[in-house]
């Protein structure tokens, strides 16, 4: 059989951005170092639910080992090499969950439109964890290649603070020029604040499409909601604990992603809250298979 190629495969999803170390510090919990990332996340989602999948991540090649279940899982990546591996601490100091302290202690820098290989690929997603990663050259160097686009809006609010190293959620002066450019965004009730102005998440949804992108994902701690095609929906999430929330706008996110392929928003969004849901109640990315997230859609616990 020949061996597949950048020039030859055709991918469903192509996810770009970082893999990283990830050391979750809970609150009244045991510290976790893990690999981690919304390229893992959001890769792993797709290719257990039977996407062709490709990551592009930048990292150092002496780390090389943490793609292991990005492989396994039959994810094609591409490595971007740098001088280290992104390092992301990440610590609650609340029993809610949506408040973090995130520190990037290392970054492997930005992604150059030169280094992401020409792939053909259906959607195209940047999926960040800081400012460190993608810059407007990049963004419009991937729009003139063509195909779907979309980003999470995360990679540009969330702002290293020089010398402390720690993540500042701050405004972005080109926001409606990123968002123009994409298919689809996603952020959180977090970031749409800080965005928009509003965290009521279907004004904020309605102000980021005004800026020119048909379709906006919002996540909050008890749900998902998409502005798409003129319309809203809204689905709650059913997890049963929160031991896993890290990773979860970039899984629910990705599964939405999937599942647009083929089908309308309103499925797509049911679809990603019962996968995420799952993906709530262990930590880690999401390990369990496309019936698993049928399963839940039909039976959504805790309602």
């Amino acid at each position: 059989m020949p061996k597949k190629t950048a020039a030859t495969t055709e991918y469903d999803l192509t996810f770009v951005g970082h893999m990283c170390f990830d050391e979750i510090i809970p609150f009244r919990g045991k510290t976790v170092r893990a690999p981690g990332s919304a390229v893992l996340c959001g890769a792993m989602v797709a290719a257990r639910v039977g996407k062709r999948v490709a990551a592009v991540v930048k990292m150092s090649p002496q780390d090389k080992r943490i793609l292991k279940p990005l492989k396994d899982a039959g994810v094609d990546t591409y490595l971007i090499p740098a001088e280290v591996t992104t390092y992301s601490r990440v610590t609650h100091e609340s029993e809610n969950v949506d408040q973090r302290r995130i520190t990037i202690v290392r970054t492997a820098g930005r992604i150059r439109l030169d280094e992401v290989p020409k792939l053909h690929s259906r959607s195209v997603h940047l999926a960040g964890i800081s400012d460190s990663e993608f810059d407007m050259d990049l963004l419009r160097g991937l729009k003139s290649r063509g195909g779907h686009l979309s980003v999470d809006l995360q990679s540009f609010v969330r702002q290293i603070t020089p010398v402390t190293q720690e993540i500042a959620f701050a405004d972005v002066a080109d926001k409606q020029a990123i968002v123009r450019m994409m298919d689809k965004v996603k952020l959180d009730v977090v970031e749409a604040k800080i965005l928009t102005g509003t965290d009521d998440l279907e004004q904020a949804a309605r102000i980021v499409e005004s800026w020119g992108c048909p379709e906006v994902v919002i996540t909050h701690s008890q749900g998902v909601l998409a502005r798409a095609c003129g319309n809203t929906y809204y689905e709650k999430f059913s997890n049963r604990s929160v031991v896993g929330r890290t990773g979860r706008g970039d899984t629910t996110f990705a599964a939405y992603l999937c599942r647009r392929l083929e089908h309308n928003p309103e499925d797509s969004l049911k679809f990603a809250a019962a996968l995420v849901s799952i993906k709530m109640e262990s930590p880690g990315p999401f390990h369990g298979t496309i019936e698993d997230a049928f399963r839940r859609m039909r039976e959504k616990p805790g309602k």
